[in-house]
């Protein structure tokens, strides 16, 4: 460290957020350790920044060498397994012995690198016979088995990039072939994590996204040569085998599009200047700039870039505020006039159009954000009975077509409803995998791909997300939310969740015996990696943008709060209610 002189910048390297950090290597077995301690300290080398996993597999039978897949699968456990001895008393086998591991597991990652929430005991065994006059490992499971703490700091999870498909409403203006759906994986983050990560991106979506999102890429499209790096200027060349020489220019740019888009999500500390896809020679394909991605294809571009946050103020105005404002204003149009009470609001992405929910429930409300528009008949009423708060309409949401989601419920169960933009006859929404449980809550995701759902069961409220699928005929589509899954099974009551970035949503709940909590969930049911949020009083609901820059908002204790980046709750509105963004 310089004692004099000017100031002056360190510009951040251009590598993985992860080459920075401590590594880890495996021990080679040691001569005449006893089974339980071989298999303790494969465990510990399976840890290791190896590719190949070569220190684990010197304790393995010469057998077991050739057979075992650790690619295969990896059970996270909420601690490390604990090996427990179990000696063969059986002649037939007077040289084994078998070692059981067990623990609680928390999820599993299959080989398609997804992460799955998975909570149960989990018990396998591991046999070993000596080899000469050394304990090995002859049988184990294919895979990993580790500790949560191990996982994370192998692990790191990464959005992939795929098109979304709207099939049946593939031909409609509003659907878009360039919106980019986030794919969150989990890859290791200090081997070869760019190489990784496009080798991820070439296989293809996982299984969940698998039906509603297409790739550029044509079938069979591999590397034609690894250890991608970013040069100098932050480039990335990637060489790929010859079934992607025959591609035009615009799928060419939709390929490098994919690509700048998932190796920038691996490689945050640094910005990506350009994406140059070549054939296996080194001949240019087509190059994408980091202007012309983020003009053309950021999968933000479809959820609005608001600076205004929107809550219904003591009065029944809908009132917007910017960031940088103190003072909210009531909104143009007639529900900044506070003569319809309402119950929620949702205001378009295009922030053009704002439909609410009266008082009751009971009526949903669409009017333009301009002076001089009047309200209107309602474009929906309620069909169930309107016995409480939690009976009605649930609060609207408005996804990056341009359509309109809300839920009908009553005691009895729910329906989910979709108007197109906004105006046209409400059209029901299958949900099979809801069974007799019931929505309370609905967010559609500004691709029109994922919603999440507040799902009520037994007094209990969970975080489920769905995936939408389009079928049907462009005239007729027939639309149905499949495969429901849980974001945080950990929760035992969750009372609000809001999108906070592509495959990110900010959760409000709290785990059985526990207090209120907030936290940042993966798409995947995995905790998010962002930083951990403040408490606050008595959150109702909460809204977050995503525009991960933009601050939280929430309807609390204190009143309508604000938790700008890096800060602490502040309160904006001593009375207020129903904070929304656009969508």
């Amino acid at each position: 460290m310089p004692d004099n002189g000017d100031v002056k910048a360190v510009d951040q390297s251009p590598r993985a957020e992860g080459d920075s950090q401590v590594r880890v290597y495996g021990v080679p077995p040691q001569d005449g350790a006893q089974p339980t301690n071989i298999v303790r300290s494969f465990l510990d080398a399976t840890t290791s920044d190896e590719a190949d996993f070569r220190t684990a597999t010197q304790y393995l039978a010469k057998s077991a060498r050739r057979t075992w897949r650790p690619f295969k699968t990896i059970n996270v456990l909420q601690e490390r397994p604990k090996p427990e001895p179990k000696a063969l008393p059986n002649r037939e086998d007077a040289n084994g012995y078998t070692v059981t591991l067990s623990g609680s597991q928390v999820a599993t990652v299959d080989d398609n690198h997804a992460y799955t929430p998975q909570e149960k005991p989990y018990r396998q065994t591991i046999h070993l016979i000596k080899e000469g006059d050394q304990w090995r490992i002859d049988r184990l499971p294919n895979g990993l088995v580790l500790g949560q703490s191990d996982f994370q700091r192998i692990y790191r999870s990464v959005n992939k990039f795929y098109f979304a498909s709207y099939d049946s409403e593939s031909q409609e203006p509003k659907a878009s072939r360039n919106v980019l759906v986030a794919d969150p994986v989990y890859l290791r983050q200090r081997i070869e994590p760019i190489t990784a990560s496009v080798e991820a991106l070439l296989s293809g979506p996982t299984n969940w996204l698998d039906k509603v999102t297409t790739s550029a890429f044509p079938h069979g499209t591999r590397l034609a040569a690894r250890d991608l790096t970013l040069d100098d200027s932050n480039a990335l060349h990637v060489k790929l085998n010859k079934q992607a020489v025959n591609t035009d220019t615009v799928q060419c740019k939709r390929m490098a599009a994919q690509l700048f888009f998932t190796v920038q999500d691996m490689t945050r500390a640094s910005k990506i200047s350009q994406v140059e896809l070549q054939d296996d020679s080194g001949n240019s394909l087509c190059a994408l700039t980091q202007d012309q991605a983020e003009r053309d294809f950021a999968p933000s571009r479809h959820a609005g870039h608001s600076a205004k946050e929107y809550f219904i103020d003591a009065d029944h105005k809908v009132v917007a505020m910017p960031d940088s404002a103190t003072e909210p204003t009531p909104v143009r149009g007639p529900f900044g006039t506070g003569k319809t009470p309402l119950r929620s609001v949702a205001i378009s992405r295009a922030e053009d159009t704002a439909a609410g929910v009266s008082s009751d429930g009971h009526a949903l409300y669409v009017a333009g954000m301009e002076d001089g528009v009047e309200r209107g008949d309602p474009l929906l009423t309620s069909a169930g009975s309107l016995k409480g708060p939690e009976d009605g309409l649930t609060a609207p949401s408005w996804d990056g077509l341009g359509d309109l989601w809300i839920a009908d419920r009553d005691t009895h169960g729910s329906r989910l409803l979709r108007m197109r933009e906004g105006k046209g006859e409400p059209e029901e929404v299958a949900v099979p995998g809801l069974g007799k449980r019931r929505i309370k809550a609905i967010r559609v995701a500004a691709d029109g791909i994922r919603i999440a759902m507040l799902v009520e069961d037994k007094g209990r409220t969970t975080l489920q997300l769905g995936r939408v699928e389009r079928a049907g005929t462009s005239q007729h589509p027939v639309l149905s939310v499949q495969e429901l899954r849980p974001i945080a099974p950990q929760l035992e009551d969750v009372v609000a969740a809001s999108w906070a970035g592509g495959s990110r949503l900010v959760v409000v709940g709290r785990e059985s015996g526990g207090v209120q909590q907030m936290q940042f969930m993966e798409t995947d049911g995995s905790a998010s990696n962002a930083q951990t949020l403040p408490g606050v009083n008595g959150v109702k609901s909460v809204a977050a943008s995503e525009d991960e820059t933009k601050p939280l908002i929430a309807d609390a204790t204190e009143g309508i709060v604000r938790l700008p980046p890096d800060a602490n709750w502040k309160t904006v509105a001593k009375d207020g209610s129903a904070p929304v963004y656009p969508g």
